[in-house]
C-alpha cells in the first residue's frame, strides 16, 4: 500500500461541531519473537512504536485517538464506548503464511486486518455485558514497511502510522473495491494522520 500525497479532507469530530467522544480502547500488541539481527535493527529504528516496553501505551493512545475521531462516522453497529482489536508486528515470512492461509497470495504485503464486527454480538448485549467490541486484529509486516518507508523517503514511524490507520478502517468496515472508494480512504487516513501527536510521542 504506497503512501499517496496529502489529501484535502474535513477535519474530524461529531458532525454537529462536538469534539469527538472518548473511547476507551483494550489493546493487544504483539512484536515478533525473537527477531534475529536484521529485524532487531528495524525495531530500533522504528523507536517507540516497536519497542517491547514502550510501544502499546503509545499505540493505544493513538489507535484510541483515532477511534474518537471516527466514532461520528461509524454506523449504530459500531458506536460503542469501548473496543478491543489485536496489533502485531512481524517479519515478512510470518506475513507471508497469513498472505498465503487467508487470501491465496504469494508472498509478503505490507498490512493484513481481520475484522470481527460481523461476528460481534448485537451492541446493546455489549453495553449490557460490559464488554468492549471486538474490531478484529491488524497485522503489519516490519520489514516490508521498512523497505516502503525507505522507497518514500520517510522515517519507519511515518510509515507504520500510516499502514496502522489503513488496517484500523478496514476493521472499521471501509474498503476500496475501485479507485475512487480507494481515494477517499487514503483521504481518511491522511486525515487521521495529521491529527495531534500523542502524549507518549514518537521514538
Amino acid at each position: 500500500m504506497s503512501r499517496p500525497a496529502p489529501a484535502a479532507v474535513e477535519p474530524g469530530g461529531d458532525r454537529d461541531g462536538a469534539p469527538p467522544r472518548a473511547v476507551e480502547l483494550d489493546l493487544a500488541f504483539q512484536l515478533e519473537p525473537e527477531p534475529d539481527a536484521a529485524l532487531a535493527e528495524l525495531q530500533r529504528q522504528a523507536g517507540t512504536w516497536a519497542d517491547a516496553e514502550r510501544a502499546p501505551l503509545a499505540w493505544q493512545e493513538l489507535l484510541s485517538a483515532w477511534l474518537q475521531r471516527l466514532h461520528a462516522e461509524l454506523p449504530p453497529s459500531l458506536q460503542a464506548p469501548a473496543y478491543s482489536l489485536g496489533l502485531a508486528l512481524v517479519d515478512d515470512a510470518s506475513i507471508a503464511d497469513l498472505n498465503q492461509d487467508w487470501r491465496q497470495h504469494p508472498g509478503p504485503t505490507d498490512v493484513l486486518a481481520f475484522a470481527a464486527q460481523e461476528q460481534a454480538p448485537a451492541l446493546p448485549q455489549l453495553l449490557a455485558a460490559g464488554e468492549p467490541l471486538e474490531l478484529g486484529d491488524i497485522v503489519i509486516s516490519l520489514q516490508t514497511a521498512a523497505r516502503q518507508a525507505q522507497q518514500s523517503g520517510q522515517p519507519l514511524a511515518e510509515e507504520l502510522h500510516f499502514l496502522a490507520s489503513h488496517g484500523l478502517l478496514h476493521l472499521l468496515g471501509w474498503d476500496h473495491p475501485d479507485e475512487a472508494s480507494l481515494a477517499a480512504m487514503l483521504a481518511r487516513q491522511e486525515e487521521l494522520l495529521a491529527g495531534p501527536e500523542p502524549r507518549t510521542g514518537a521514538g
